[in-house]
Parts: C-alpha cells; sequence; structure tokens
C-alpha cells in the first residue's frame, strides 16, 4: 500500500505538488500530466528521492524519508534514461553490483545477475559493454538491475521516452509480465489500457483518479 497523506511539495517559491490524498494498493497504476504537473515529482517520493515539504508519504506503513533504507528495500526506481543508472563496464557486473549490500559472494552475484538477464533476453549480453547496448537494452539492463533486488514495487519515471515504438512495446509487455506492483510516470498513453487505474494531475493537483478510459478521457479534454 502506497499512501499520500495531505502532500505538497516546493522548489523554493515553486510550488509543484498542493493537497495530494492517494491510496494506492492497486497492482497496475499511471501517473499522467502534462509536464511540470507534478506527476515526476509524486513518483520520486515513493522510495525517498523527494520528501514533500507538507504531509507525509507511506509505503506499507513506512516513511520513505524518515526510513529510506527499508522502504529501498521495498521499491526499485528506474528513471528515464538508463544511463543515468548504469554504472558497471559490463551488463553482468551491472546486475551484480545491484547485490554488492546482500550478503552473497562474488559468485553467487554473478550467478543471480546471469539468471536474471536470461530472464529478460539479455543472457547473451552478460559481458557485453553495457554503454554499447542499444537504446532499449539499456533500458532493460537497468529493469534487470532493479528486478534482482527482487523488490516489492516497481517504479518507472518515463521509461519508455528515449526508446523506438518496437522497443517501447517490448518494454510495457515486460512491465505487463511483473509481479510486482508498477506505478508508471508517462506520456505514452497506449500504454495504459491494461492498467487498473490512472492519476491525473494538472499544476500540482489530482484532478482525475479513475479507470483508465474515464481518466484518460478526463487528460485529453485538459490539453485539447
Amino acid at each position: 500500500m502506497i499512501e499520500f497523506e495531505g502532500v505538497g511539495h516546493a522548489y523554493g517559491s515553486r510550488v509543484v505538488l498542493s493537497d495530494v490524498d492517494l491510496r494506492i494498493p492497486e497492482r497496475r497504476v499511471a501517473f499522467v500530466g502534462a509536464n511540470g504537473s507534478g506527476k515526476s515529482t509524486l513518483a520520486r517520493m515513493i522510495n525517498g528521492l523527494v520528501a514533500p515539504t507538507e504531509g507525509r508519504v507511506l509505503v506499507d506503513g513506512l516513511d520513505p524519508v524518515r526510513e529510506g533504507r527499508a522502504v529501498r528495500q521495498r521499491v526499485g526506481f528506474l528513471f528515464t534514461n538508463p544511463d543515468s543508472q548504469i554504472v558497471m563496464p559490463t551488463a553482468g557486473e551491472d546486475v551484480a553490483f545491484s547485490l554488492r549490500r546482500s550478503g552473497l559472494s562474488k559468485a553467487e552475484r554473478a550467478g543471480r545477475a546471469a539468471e536474471v538477464l536470461a530472464r529478460y533476453g539479455l543472457g547473451d549480453y552478460a559481458d557485453h559493454p553495457a554503454h554499447q547496448l542499444s537504446g532499449g537494452q539499456k533500458q532493460l539492463l537497468a529493469l534487470c538491475a532493479m528486478l534482482v533486488l527482487e523488490p516489492d514495487i516497481l517504479v518507472c519515471d518515463e521509461p519508455t521516452t528515449l526508446l523506438d515504438l518496437r522497443n517501447k512495446r517490448r518494454f510495457a509487455e515486460t512491465l505487463d509480465g511483473l509481479p510486482q506492483q508498477v506505478v508508471l510516470v508517462t506520456h505514452d498513453l497506449e500504454l495504459l489500457g491494461g492498467f487498473d487505474r490512472v492519476v491525473v494531475l494538472d499544476a500540482g493537483r489530482v484532478v482525475a483518479d479513475d479507470a483508465p478510459g474515464p481518466a484518460l478521457a478526463r487528460y485529453r479534454k485538459l490539453v485539447a
């Protein structure tokens, strides 16, 4: 359960979120809105990347600000640009790096990394230079580096923005098959047909919160 209770946030004098109250138990939830609507700021509060200046956020009853380590064990975060998350020379090393605090031996970390890469179609790239992968492969690699930690929740901040149509579809299919609760920030509205819930933000406030059909109809009306 993800909860936002009276959440607000300001960067200096610029208010980007106001009076957000949400309870999110659903398996697939999307945040949509125009640029600057506050959707990415809201998503980043789930694992403590951004702290609210008003109200509080709870993840399974834990505060990401005060109990950040415990929350990050439950929540994986995927950024728009996978290059910002890839830190090791090869794909296998990058995924294994996520397990550096797991207590596993080096061989066990490498084995776990290989298993996850194989599961998501990158099994032949374990020794491949990570930054020489294609854009779609890099985003899958960043996803693998999160999934190897077996989080309960995966927050994705516009993960398909830099992908072509084929890789967008492939990535969306991969997300759909995951057991984790997924919170997706996106402009790709065609990805949301199978979602349980869509939250629409405008000027820092929730203006629609419904099933994809009516929520997206409200969003399209806003931007028309």
